[in-house]
């Protein structure tokens, strides 16, 4: 089975601009559905663990089809550009983890010196045009690269995360809104939400 694959532009749209890591994270999820012979997931079939909230994960959520509303996006913010996909249905796992390279470094060292100008709000605007024009071209190519040229990729045992499940609500006997109750604190014998618990601390 060939993978439906969203085109990248769809991914775009979503994340409201065209940027390097998205084409990263765009070119991970595509990855991942084509070894793992998985559609986008409609339901919680496939799971994706990130470990930074960057871009890319923009476009996995397109790719995909993993969102923090389903379940089957789960964020570990380690700051790595590190991504597992799972399938429930075949039991298969592979996790994709960025070269240590940074890619757009051995793409165009120009463009990169010039990104950090731009950043800065030093690049006059010769210079500015020339980044975004460097930049298109980048992504253009991360877009075309061998995957293992922007990944390094293994099969991994899964470790297949328990379903999204559906708690009751309480309600917040300080603020009186609703929460679940599995987020729900005690507070004086009665449920209260976290912002209404309030911190317990000795002061170190």
């Amino acid at each position: 089975m060939t993978p439906f694959i969203k085109p990248y532009e769809a991914a775009i749209a979503f994340h409201g601009h065209t940027c390097p890591g998205l084409a990263l994270g765009y070119r991970a999820a595509e990855y991942a559905l084509q070894c793992l012979r998985a559609d986008r997931s409609e339901d919680e079939d496939l799971v994706a663990i990130v470990e930074n909230d960057a871009c890319g994960i923009d476009a996995i959520q397109v790719v995909a089809g993993c969102s923090t509303g389903k379940g089957n996006l789960i964020l570990q913010d380690f700051g790595k550009h590190a991504y597992t996909f799972i399938d429930r249905k075949s039991n298969r796992a592979i996790r994709l983890v960025q070269r240590p390279e940074p890619v757009t470094q051995r793409i165009d060292p120009v463009a990169s010196a010039l990104r950090e100008k731009v950043m800065g709000g030093t690049a006059t605007p010769a210079e500015q045009k020339e980044f975004r024009e460097r930049q298109a071209a980048v992504i253009e190519k991360i877009l075309k690269m061998p995957v293992d040229e922007l990944f390094i990729a293994r099969d991994v045992k899964p470790e297949i995360p328990v379903r999204a499940k559906i708690f009751t609500s309480v309600q917040c006997a300080s603020c009186g809104e609703m929460v679940a109750e599995h987020r729900a604190r005690v507070r004086n014998g009665t449920f209260v939400c976290i912002p209404c618990a309030g911190e317990y601390g000795r002061g170190w």
